[in-house]
C-alpha cells in the first residue's frame, strides 16, 4: 500500500492549494501529487503529446533519413518501426507516473537511489535543455526565412526578434506549469493540424512519384542506422519526462489506456508528416540537400508567398509546442539533481540556458543538422541505457511506490544503488563505443569498440547499434540484478522503511531534499 501524503507530508501540497488555473504558477515541483489534486483521463494524455510532435520538423526528417543512403521503401519501414516502438517506450515510462504520481525523474530513485539518481536526472536536464534549443533555434531559423521571403526582414535582427518571441512563449509555459501546459496544447493542436494539412495540399503537386521509385536501396546497415536515427529523434528524446503528464491522472485510470493515449497521440502526427516529408525529399535533391542548414525554414521554398504567414504560425508553433514541455520537464529535472531552488526558478534557470545555446546554434554555427546529430547520438546512448534501466524497474514492481521512501536516502530505495549505476555506466560505455560520430572533433573518441564490426570506416559504422546495446543491457541486466532487491522492498510495510517525521523534516515545501 501507498504511503499517505498528508497535508505537510511528501506531497507538499493540499487539496487548498491544486496545481491552480492556467494563468496561476503551478506550485508542485517535484513532489507527490495528492489524491485530491489527481484529475483527468488517459485520453487527456492525447493533447500535449500531439501537440508536441505534430511541427513541421517531421517533415524534414524525411530528408534526414534518406541521408542513410536508403531507399523509399526502407526508409519508410524505418519510420513507422522507429517512430512507433519508441513512443511505445513513453507510453511504458507513463505508467509510472500514474502508479506513483510523481515526475519521472522523482521515480527513478527507486532504481538508482536517491542520490544515485542524480546522475540520471543530470542526463535528462542536459537532453531536455538540448532539445528546447534545437526547437527554439529552428523557431528562430524559420522565422527569418519566412520574413525574408516576405520581403519583412530576415537578417540578423529579424532573427534576434523572433528568439526573444519564441524563447518568451516557451519560458512562460514551463514557468507557469502544468494547467496551462494542457490548455496551450490543445489550441497549439488544433491550429497546426489544420495548417499543416493546408501546407501538404499545397506542396503535394511536388511529389515526383518516378523520382521517389528511383532512389537506390542501400545497405541492412543503412537501414538499422536509420531506424535508430528516428528512435533517438522522436520517442527516445522524451522517455526521460513521459510521467511528468501522467502523474496528475488519478491512480484509478486505465492502464492500457495510459499506454495508449501516450502512444497514439505521440506518433499519430510524426508518422504521417515523416511519411510525407519522404515523398518531397526524394523528389527534389536541392530541397532535400536545403533542409540540413535550415530544417524549416527550406520547406517554404516550395509554397506559394500567399501562405507564408501561415506556414510561420504552423511550425512557430509546433516547435513551441514540443519546447513548452522540455522547459517544464527540464525544470522538474533540475530540481531533482538537487539544486536547492522551486520549479518555477529552475524553469527560468534553464530558458537562460536555452536562449544561449540557440545564440549559438543560430548565430555560431555552420551546418544545423551536424550539430543536431551530434547531439542525438551522444545523449541517446545513456538515455537509452537509462530507459533500459527504468522500465527493468517498472517491469519487476508490482505493488505502488512508497511515497515517502522516494524522497529520503534512509528509505527502502536506500541513497546511491551501486548496483543499476554500474549498469548505467557499463551501458554507455557498450553504447558510445559502437557509434560513430563525426559531427564535431571532440566526439571523435566514440567508435572504440567497433575494430570487429570492419571499425570506424566499416559498414557497421554508422549504424548506431550502440543506442539498440545500451537500451538492451539496461534492461536485461536490471532485470537480472534487482530482481531480488525489488521483492525486499515490496515485502515491507507501507511506512517500515523510515518514520515519516524524518522524511518531512529532510523536504523542503515542494518535495526537495
Amino acid at each position: 500500500m501507498t504511503a499517505a501524503a498528508g497535508p505537510s507530508g511528501p506531497s507538499g501540497a493540499t487539496a487548498a492549494n491544486p496545481s491552480g488555473g492556467a494563468l496561476q504558477v503551478e506550485s508542485h515541483g517535484i513532489d507527490v501529487i495528492a489524491d485530491a489534486d489527481r484529475k483527468g483521463r488517459p485520453r487527456d494524455l492525447f493533447w500535449p503529446w500531439f501537440a508536441a510532435n505534430v511541427s513541421v520538423l517531421g517533415l524534414s526528417y524525411g530528408a534526414w533519413v534518406l541521408d542513410f543512403g536508403i531507399s523509399f521503401g526502407q526508409a519508410t519501414a524505418a519510420a513507422v518501426v522507429g517512430i512507433l516502438f519508441s513512443f511505445v517506450l513513453c507510453g511504458l515510462v507513463s505508467l509510472a507516473g500514474k502508479r506513483g504520481s510523481a515526475p519521472t525523474m522523482v521515480l527513478s530513485r527507486a532504481a538508482l537511489g536517491v542520490r544515485g539518481n542524480r546522475v540520471a536526472s543530470g542526463l535528462s536536464w542536459l537532453l531536455t535543455v538540448g532539445w528546447e534549443t534545437v526547437l527554439v533555434s529552428l523557431a528562430t531559423l524559420a522565422t527569418g526565412t519566412v520574413l525574408g521571403r516576405l520581403g519583412w526582414g530576415g537578417g540578423t535582427t529579424t532573427q534576434v526578434v523572433a528568439l526573444l518571441v519564441v524563447a518568451g512563449l516557451v519560458v512562460a509555459g514551463g514557468v507557469f506549469g502544468f494547467d496551462l501546459i494542457m490548455r496551450l496544447q490543445t489550441v497549439i493542436t488544433v491550429v497546426t493540424a489544420v495548417l499543416t494539412v493546408g501546407y501538404v495540399l499545397l506542396v503535394l503537386d511536388e511529389v515526383d512519384l518516378d523520382a521517389v521509385a528511383a532512389v537506390p536501396a542501400g545497405s541492412g546497415q543503412a537501414f538499422v542506422g536509420a531506424l535508430v536515427f528516428m528512435m533517438t529523434g522522436f520517442g527516445l528524446g522524451w522517455v526521460n519526462m513521459a510521467a511528468d503528464y501522467s502523474r496528475y491522472l488519478p491512480r484509478t485510470s486505465s492502464s492500457r489506456g495510459v499506454v495508449g493515449w501516450t502512444t497514439v497521440g505521440a506518433s499519430l502526427a510524426p508518422l504521417l508528416l515523416v511519411g510525407f516529408g519522404l515523398l518531397l525529399a526524394a523528389s527534389d535533391d536541392e530541397l532535400r540537400a536545403a533542409i540540413s542548414a535550415d530544417p524549416v525554414g527550406a520547406l517554404t521554398t516550395v509554397l506559394p508567398p500567399w501562405y507564408l504567414l501561415p506556414f510561420a504560425v504552423v511550425a512557430v508553433l509546433g516547435l513551441v509546442g514540443g519546447a513548452v514541455l522540455d522547459l517544464y520537464s527540464s525544470g522538474l529535472a533540475l530540481v531533482a539533481t538537487g539544486l536547492p531552488v522551486k520549479r518555477p526558478v529552475a524553469a527560468g534557470i534553464d530558458g537562460v540556458v536555452m536562449v544561449l545555446g540557440t545564440i549559438y546554434v543560430v548565430f555560431g554555427s555552420d551546418e544545423f543538422f551536424g550539430v543536431f546529430q551530434g547531439f542525438l547520438i551522444t545523449l541517446g546512448v545513456p538515455i537509452a541505457a537509462w530507459c533500459g534501466i527504468f522500465l527493468a524497474d517498472i517491469a519487476l514492481r508490482r505493488r505502488p511506490y512508497a511515497e515517502r521512501d522516494l524522497f529520503t536516502p534512509a528509505g527502502r530505495y536506500g541513497d546511491v544503488v551501486g548496483p543499476t549505476l554500474a549498469v548505467l555506466a557499463v551501458a554507455s560505455f557498450l553504447g558510445w563505443g559502437l557509434v560513430v560520430n563525426t559531427y564535431a572533433g571532440w566526439l571523435a573518441w566514440q567508435g572504440y569498440l567497433l575494430g570487429p564490426l570492419g571499425g570506424r570506416e566499416g559498414a557497421w559504422a554508422f549504424a548506431n547499434l550502440g543506442v539498440l546495446v545500451a537500451l538492451a543491457v539496461g534492461f536485461v541486466a536490471t532485470l537480472v540484478l534487482r530482481a531480488g532487491a525489488v521483492r525486499r522492498q515490496e515485502s515491507l510495510p507501507a511506512e517500515a522503511a523510515v518514520p515519516a517525521r524524518e522524511v518531512e523534516a529532510s523536504l523542503q515545501p515542494d518535495g526537495r531534499l
